[in-house]
């Protein structure tokens, strides 16, 4: 199986399945963010206590890459310091903004890394950081309650 079928079905697998999408009521931070060049919307929860990320729960509409791409990111955070969590954030950051030059480190993004073609179609871009820069956001919002 080539590599981008791969990277195709995991996309297709978190668009089909997940993760965390159900708000949880305990959080710390609540998030919206919407991608106005696509219609992708997203409302994420973050609840962080002494440093760590203990759940990030969202739901939202949109497309495949922002559905998929928001359930890597949310999947990836839990139990992370927030250090952690937003230098993988970055990471991400840094793979979209690539244009298909990087492959992205799979020690750090996991599944994320399945996403490194959407950096090649730069129309795609912000669909794929809306839950991450969601993400960025709630962490930040936490942090100064």
């Amino acid at each position: 199986m080539e590599l981008d079928s791969l990277y195709q079905e995991v996309i297709l697998d978190h668009y089909k399945h997940p993760l965390n999408k159900k708000l949880q009521s305990d959080f710390t931070a609540q998030v919206h963010h919407v991608n106005p060049s696509c219609g992708d919307e997203i409302t994420l929860n973050v609840n962080i206590s002494a440093g760590i990320v203990k759940s990030v729960s969202w739901d939202g509409v949109g497309c495949s890459i922002s559905q998929a791409s928001t359930s890597i990111a949310s999947d990836l955070m839990i139990g992370k310091s927030l250090d952690e969590a937003l230098k993988i954030v970055d990471s991400f950051s840094d793979l979209m903004s690539s244009k298909g030059t990087m492959v992205g480190n799979e020690e750090i993004l996991e599944d994320g890394v399945a996403l490194a073609g959407v950096s090649k179609f730069p129309a795609r871009i912000k669909c794929a950081l809306l839950g991450w820069m969601a993400f960025k956001d709630a962490a930040i919002q936490s942090s100064k309650n």
